[in-house]
């Protein structure tokens, strides 16, 4: 048997660095950490919100692939990181807002360790950080959770994609899974300090999208981004 090692992406990073890197791996007390979060936040959906999935068979059961949906809420990235199973629920990451999410050390060890988030930085990204996810998607055979509005609405109306999921799946037949959140904005929405419990929250998943013969050039994440955001308008139970 052929053997193809190789060292950890985040092997000789300070703690402090590990936290924030792309290329961090969680380890064993990471995956038990994440394990029981994810447990405990599908108990709390379940009990507070009445938490109901629809096209759960839309979703794949192992990556490499990225879930889109519409975002209004702190409880959106929750409510999809808990609709995932087995391998894929490991894998996952949700792409969140780096000087929200791992703002400071207390957030930096929730997000990472909890969350599996992976930080992206609004206006500082750039694009070899870019690659490196694009990369870690494929190799890694990851879950990537993203909101490619790029930030929560304030009004329950969806915004533009933006271009940043083409330049992850440009090219590739990594599968793009449209999903819609019913619900999240009355639930918690931007600006309160914590979630309303009694508000039900619904989240709606349809059939995968795939990009393999789209260029993976700005043209082409630009009809990337279009395409999806097309299809999680058409998932609204009331279309804008």
């Amino acid at each position: 048997m052929d053997w193809n090692l190789r060292p950890a992406r985040d092997l000789g990073l300070t703690p402090a660095d590990r936290l924030r890197s792309l290329g961090r791996e969680p380890g064993l007390v990471g995956l038990a950490v994440n394990t029981a979060w994810r447990r405990a936040v599908r108990a709390y959906l379940r009990a507070a919100h009445r938490f109901r999935i629809e096209g759960q068979a839309n979703l794949p059961t192992h990556g490499p692939f990225v879930m889109v949906a519409n975002h209004a809420s702190h409880l959106d990235a929750l409510a999809l990181l808990a609709a995932l199973r087995g391998p894929a629920a490991r894998r996952a990451h949700a792409l969140a807002a780096g000087e929200l999410f791992f703002g400071n050390a207390a957030r930096s060890v929730l997000s990472a360790y909890a969350i599996n988030a992976l930080p992206v930085w609004r206006g500082r990204s750039r694009r070899g950080e870019l690659d490196t996810m694009r990369a870690r998607l494929a190799e890694d055979a990851l879950a990537y959770i993203l909101f490619p509005e790029g930030t929560r609405s304030r009004t329950g109306a969806m915004a533009p994609f933006q271009p940043g999921l083409g330049m992850l799946v440009a090219g590739t037949g990594i599968p793009v899974v449209p999903c819609w959140l019913e619900g999240a904005r009355d639930a918690w929405p931007a600006g309160a300090r914590l979630p309303r419990p009694g508000r039900p929250l619904t989240l709606i998943i349809g059939p995968a999208l795939r990009f393999p013969a789209t260029r993976n050039d700005r043209a082409g994440w630009q009809a990337v981004s279009a395409e999806a955001e097309a299809a999680v308008r058409r998932l609204s139970p009331s279309p804008p």
